[in-house]
């Protein structure tokens, strides 16, 4: 458990960690010799010049923090890290070492071995509830906890709750998608039905993967359907909340029925698996955006989810998830260390340093006024994802049976196994299957 006593000196530590955090768009430099704090040592009585009260400086003992992040940021967590002791003298007993483990295998791997994991590792949102479940994670610090709030989004704060509690910092505001396309073919991306008329009159491809159930509920939560679950402070599901199978799940369907039935359709979600020459149009993430431009070349052009016309006749605007990486914590024996722990993943958190990630690998912030920065608002892809993000809902916790059961359901689709030529009786009957079936899952 944390300590109260800790809140005081935690606060003024990351006082001056913003101070010395950078500015700009740059990553912060080392603190000159000349400026650098006098280094306090253990146990060392330090003077205040303005008056006779004489306080004693804090011990925060010794040790290894073990930090995991991806691969494409270790070279610049590092460089932050050497930034963030020069600026905390008062940490200088601890040493750092940071490996190279991606958010999408931080809580296997955590799971795995919670003592021999790492006291901050990056994770992607859809691990929290493991990771809370099997005692991997801290809350955040009490004394940060106003600045997560308040600084960041609101899906990306939503992403690092679980109950009523925030476990986590957020890093990103980016794991969600959107549309590359090619402007020379495309000439309306708000519509899809004009998109698949552009594609197939040019005798090009539009992208996108219905047999996932990443992408695939853009079409059910854009009619207005829900697919969520609730977890408990201790990240096992409670309950199921889905409507699926409904008049506006039927619209959904059919509207997935449709565009496979398009001669320019092909199930698909990745730039580099496609055919360069072919793709006027893909539903994809920022993580391609260099792929896109190289295939794209002058015609690269990016923009939110179209909208559709519904076998109702009514228009909707496809929806979907909205993602985020976080930075987690892992509970300590020792409070001192914990301590060290919480400034650290502030420190990593903080706006000033989302703003130097962004510039230095690309990754999107969550922090509010690093989104505000004319680097960010002049990036095509984050500007396209942003407008795309107002439609979306964030990803929550997700039983892992739940995304075979997604797999099924666009295949189905897919290998013609329901049609347009279907019964709208026999579309929801598929859909209360699916429906009950997400419901069992957390009986």
């Amino acid at each position: 458990m944390k300590s109260k006593t800790l809140a005081v000196v935690l606060s003024a530590a990351m006082a001056a960690s913003v101070l010395t955090a950078c500015g700009s768009t740059a990553a912060p430099a080392e603190t000159p010799a000349e400026t650098k704090e006098e280094v306090v040592e253990p146990g060392e009585d330090t003077a205040d010049t303005s008056g006779d009260v004489s306080t004693e400086a804090r011990d925060y003992g010794s040790g290894e923090i073990k930090v995991w992040v991806a691969d494409n940021v270790l070279d610049f967590t590092k460089e932050q890290i050497s930034a963030f002791q020069d600026a905390h003298p008062e940490f200088s007993g601890y040493s750092f070492s940071v490996e190279a483990t991606g958010e999408g295998d931080a809580a296997s791997n955590v799971i795995t071995d919670v003592e021999a994991g790492a006291d901050v590792f990056a994770f992607a949102q859809d691990q929290i509830a493991r990771l809370v479940a099997a005692g991997a994670l801290e809350e955040v610090a009490p004394e940060n906890l106003e600045a997560v709030k308040s600084q960041n989004d609101a899906g990306s704060v939503k992403a690092a709750t679980v109950g009523e509690l925030v476990y986590a910092y957020p890093l990103t505001s980016d794991n969600g998608y959107f549309m590359y396309y090619d402007k020379s073919v495309v000439t309306d991306p708000s519509d899809l039905d004009k998109i698949l008329a552009d594609c197939e009159a040019a005798g090009k491809s539009f992208y996108m993967e219905i047999n996932s159930g990443w992408y695939q509920p853009s079409f059910f939560f854009g009619t207005g359907c829900e697919l969520s679950y609730d977890t408990d402070n201790d990240g096992n599901f409670t309950e199921a909340h889905v409507s699926y199978a409904s008049d506006t799940g039927v619209v959904a369907l059919k509207e997935m029925i449709r565009i496979a039935g398009s001669p320019a359709f092909v199930n698909g979600s990745s730039v580099g698996s496609a055919d360069a020459a072919k793709m006027a149009a893909i539903v994809d993430g920022t993580w391609d955006a260099q792929a896109a431009k190289d295939a794209l070349g002058d015609n690269y052009a990016c923009a939110k989810l179209p909208s559709f016309e519904g076998s109702d006749g009514k228009t909707y605007q496809l929806s979907g998830f909205s993602g985020y990486k976080l930075l987690g914590v892992k509970p300590q024996e020792d409070e001192n260390k914990l301590a060290v722990c919480d400034a650290l993943a502030a420190y990593l958190s903080s706006g000033e340093m989302q703003l130097a990630r962004y510039n230095a690998v690309g990754w999107g912030p969550s922090n509010l006024e690093a989104q505000k920065s004319d680097e960010v608002q002049s990036d095509e892809a984050l500007t396209a994802l942003n407008e795309q993000m107002l439609h979306d809902i964030p990803q929550g916790q997700y039983p892992s049976d739940y995304w075979t059961l997604a797999i099924g359901l666009g295949d189905s689709v897919i290998n013609g196994e329901i049609s347009s030529s279907t019964s709208d009786a026999d579309l929801l009957s598929t859909l209360q299957d699916f429906q009950d079936t997400c419901i069992s899952y957390v009986k």
